[in-house]
């Protein structure tokens, strides 16, 4: 007679690890077949009382309960199980489905707003720009611009012709912060005598915007 491993356990009321145990020290007779290890047990070995008790547990059961007949009611019941099922996986879809539509538009709001932002800070730049030539265009209409000391009575200077501007002012003018202007001022010393664009009276730098550009100082 052979055995498996829970077949031998249960008839002769032994743990696994028992059993393990006597097979490993090879004080049980077995074979493997199929990767399945069969326990090797003489009918000789085993008294009258096991002998009946292993013929008894071997023979079928008359209680079997007969397979049940499927009926319309059981496939009817199998759909709406099966369609309750669909309509959760299908709620589940439109959730992630809501969730996807969600993060897609707050992106796009996002990515607007960045938009916004950089078109705004070039409009900005534009209209400074824009005041500086509708500055160099009032200028060169004919329009002077003198410093006026209205404490003290201004210092009798030479007459400059119209559409010149002293530098400093027109620096400050079109919204150059002090090192910005030292530098350009710094660009008119060095270039002084040899631009003729440079125009200097009483240690004064002025620039003549009705005839000249200046771009290349002022970058």
């Amino acid at each position: 007679m052979r055995f498996t491993v829970d077949e031998y356990a249960k008839t002769f009321k032994m743990s696994k690890e028992m059993i393990q145990n006597k097979l490993r020290t090879k004080r049980l007779n077995y074979i493997i077949e199929g990767g399945v290890t069969y326990i090797i047990v003489p009918r000789s070995s085993l008294d009258e009382t096991k002998r009946q008790e292993i013929a008894q547990s071997s023979k079928p059961s008359s209680s079997v309960p007969a397979p049940q007949k499927t009926t319309v009611g059981m496939i009817i019941a199998l759909y709406q199980k099966e369609n309750q099922q669909l309509k959760l996986k299908i709620k589940e879809l439109e959730n992630k489905i809501d969730r996807l539509i969600n993060d897609k538009e707050q992106m796009l709001i996002a990515e607007r707003e960045r938009i916004e932002e950089i078109y705004t800070a070039k409009d900005e730049q534009l209209k400074n720009l824009l005041e500086v030539i509708n500055t160099k265009l009032l200028l060169s209409q004919g329009n002077s611009v003198h410093d006026v000391d209205i404490t003290a009575t201004p210092p009798v200077t030479p007459s400059l012709p119209n559409g010149i501007i002293e530098l400093k002012r027109y620096l400050k003018f079109i919204g150059m912060g002090s090192d910005e202007r030292k530098s350009v001022k710094r660009r008119f010393e060095l270039a002084y005598g040899s631009d003729i664009r440079i125009i200097q009276k009483e240690g004064e730098f002025y620039v003549d915007l009705s005839k000249y550009d200046y771009t290349d100082f002022l970058s």
